[in-house]
C-alpha cells in the first residue's frame, strides 16, 4: 500500500468475510464493547491511517484503536527497526521475577526491552522529577497500583478523590474512581472513602462564572472538603487525588487553567499525591508527551498505557513501596515484544519531531471542521491529536459516525454526543485534509437528512 496515494474504498460494512469472522468470534467471547462491525485483516496491506478488512474495504481510521496504536498500522518508522529482530519463544516472561537482555550490553543493544522502556520513560517525565516505573499490563493496573502506592505511602489513609466524569478502568478498584456513565460501575462493590468533586471544563467555567459546582463563593468544592478549611476530611488522611488531565470515556472534556491550578494548589499545600491519568492523552497524543505539560500542575505520579503497549506507573522512588512491600504482576515488565514497541515508539516521537506534528496537523484540522460543520455542531475543540465535535444530541452523533463509516472512515464516540478523532501522531497534510473532508461530508449529509 502506497501511504501517499492510499484513498478509502468501501463496498459494505460488515461484509461476508467479516460477519464470518464476527460471528465465529461471538460463540465464545463474553459480552463486551466493539464500536465498529470492522475486522482488520492483519495479513493485508495497511499504512499508517490506512487498513483492509477481511472483505477488502479499505478503511482511513482516526482511532488508533482509542490512542492504543499512536502510530496506526505497519508504521515504518517503528516497523524498520524491528525487522532485524527474530522473534522468540516465550514473547512473555514472569517479568517481576527474570529479567532479559539481548547482548552482553544494555548500552549498545539495537533491541530495547522492558529496562529501556523505563528508563525512557523517567526521560520523558523527568520535569517531574520521576526516577522510578513500574510495569504492568494495562492501563487500569497502572491506575490500581497508583492506588496502592500512594496508600502504601500513606499508611494511615482512609481517602481518595476522583472527578465527575472521569473512567480510570473496569476492575473493581478503578471502578470506585470512575465517575462518567453507570453503565461501567452498574452495581459493583466500591473502595470505600472516594470522595467525588466536580470537573471544571474550559467553556466559560472560571471562578466567577462556574456553573459546574467545583467553585463556590467560599472557595472550591476540593479544598472546602478538607477540615483545615471547614471540610469533614483530614488531608493528612487523603492518600491521592487522580484525574485526567483531559477526560477521554467522559466526552473529551478538557479542563480550565482555573481549575487546574487550584487542584495543582490544594495538593501542593496538603501534600496529597496527584495521580494523573495520561493513558489516553499521554505519549504525545495531545502534542506534549503528556497533556499534564498544557496546565499548571505537578503530577506525583503518572499512569500510562495505550501508546506504550505496557501499563506504567511512572513517580519518585519516595512514593513506591520498600522491597519487603513490593508490586508484583506477573507479566508486568515481561512482554518483550511490547516493551521494544513502546521504547521505539517513544524513539520515533522524538527522531520524527511528532509532538511538533500533532500540533500543527491538529490546529489544521480543527480549522477545517469547523469551517465545515453545519448549526448542529455545538463545539470543536482538541489540543494536539486530540479532537473533539460534540453535537446537539446523541442521536445526531451516531449518525454521523454511522455516515463517516459509509465513507470508509473510523470514528468513535464518547461521552453524551461527542465524537473523538485520533489520527496517527505522524498524520500527514494530505490525510488530515482527506480525513476532513470525509467528516465534513458525514455531517452535512445527516444534516440534509435530518431537514429533509
Amino acid at each position: 500500500m502506497d501511504r501517499d496515494t492510499a484513498e478509502p474504498q468501501v463496498e459494505s460494512l460488515p461484509g461476508p468475510n467479516a460477519q464470518r469472522w464476527i460471528d465465529f468470534h461471538s460463540k465464545r467471547a463474553a459480552p463486551s464493547e466493539y464500536s465498529h462491525d470492522f475486522v482488520w485483516d492483519i495479513t493485508a496491506e495497511a499504512d499508517g491511517p490506512f487498513v483492509t478488512d477481511v472483505d477488502g474495504n479499505v478503511l482511513l481510521d482516526f482511532t488508533c484503536h482509542i490512542g492504543a496504536a499512536p502510530l496506526g498500522y505497519d508504521n515504518e518508522k517503528v516497523l524498520s527497526k524491528l525487522r532485524e529482530f527474530d522473534l522468540v519463544e516465550p514473547m512473555k516472561i514472569a517479568g517481576q521475577d527474570l529479567y532479559f537482555g539481548a547482548g552482553p550490553d544494555p548500552e549498545t543493544t539495537a533491541f530495547p526491552g522492558s529496562s529501556h522502556l523505563m528508563d525512557r520513560l523517567v526521560d520523558v517525565s523527568s520535569e517531574y522529577g520521576m526516577d522510578t516505573v513500574f510495569l504492568s499490563n494495562s492501563g487500569a493496573e497502572a491506575v490500581e497500583n497508583a492506588m496502592k502506592i500512594t496508600h502504601d505511602h500513606k499508611p494511615t489513609a482512609q481517602y481518595g478523590v476522583a472527578f465527575a466524569g472521569s473512567f480510570h478502568g473496569r476492575t473493581l478498584g478503578t471502578l470506585s474512581l470512575t465517575k462518567s456513565k453507570d453503565v461501567y460501575t452498574r452495581h459493583y462493590p466500591q473502595v470505600a472513602g472516594v470522595e467525588t468533586v466536580p470537573f471544571c471544563d474550559d467553556r466559560g467555567c472560571t471562578p466567577d462564572t462556574c456553573d459546574c459546582g467545583f467553585f463556590t463563593d467560599a472557595g472550591s468544592r476540593f479544598r472546602n472538603s478538607l477540615a483545615p478549611e471547614g471540610g469533614h476530611i483530614d488531608p493528612g488522611e487523603v492518600a491521592f487525588a487522580i484525574l485526567e488531565p483531559i477526560q477521554g470515556v467522559g466526552g473529551y472534556r478538557f479542563p480550565s487553567q482555573e481549575f487546574m491550578a487550584e487542584v495543582g494548589d490544594v495538593c501542593d499545600t496538603y501534600d496529597i499525591p496527584l495521580v494523573v491519568d495520561e493513558i489516553q492523552s499521554g505519549v504525545g497524543r495531545t502534542g506534549r508527551m503528556w497533556a499534564s505539560e498544557h496546565y499548571a500542575v505537578d503530577p506525583d505520579v503518572i499512569c500510562a498505557a495505550k501508546g506504550l503497549r505496557v501499563g506504567a506507573t511512572v513517580s519518585r522512588s519516595e512514593l513506591f513501596p520498600d522491597q519487603k512491600n513490593r508490586l508484583g504482576s506477573t507479566f508486568g515488565g515481561g512482554d518483550i515484544l511490547a516493551s521494544m514497541y513502546g521504547a521505539f515508539t517513544l524513539e520515533a516521537i522524538e527522531e520524527h519531531d511528532l509532538l511538533d506534528n500533532a500540533t500543527s496537523r491538529g490546529e489544521a484540522a480543527k480549522e477545517r471542521l469547523r469551517d465545515g460543520a453545519p448549526d448542529h455542531v455545538e463545539d470543536v475543540r482538541g489540543k494536539g491529536l486530540m479532537l473533539a465535535v460534540e453535537f446537539d444530541t446523541a442521536e445526531r452523533r451516531d449518525a454521523v459516525v454511522k455516515a463517516a463509516l459509509e465513507r470508509g472512515m473510523l470514528t468513535l464516540g464518547c461521552g453524551k454526543k461527542t465524537i473523538r478523532l485520533l489520527p496517527p501522531l505522524d498524520v500527514t497534510e494530505r490525510e488530515v485534509e482527506l480525513g476532513t473532508e470525509l467528516f465534513c461530508e458525514a455531517m452535512q449529509a445527516v444534516a440534509s437528512t435530518a431537514t429533509a
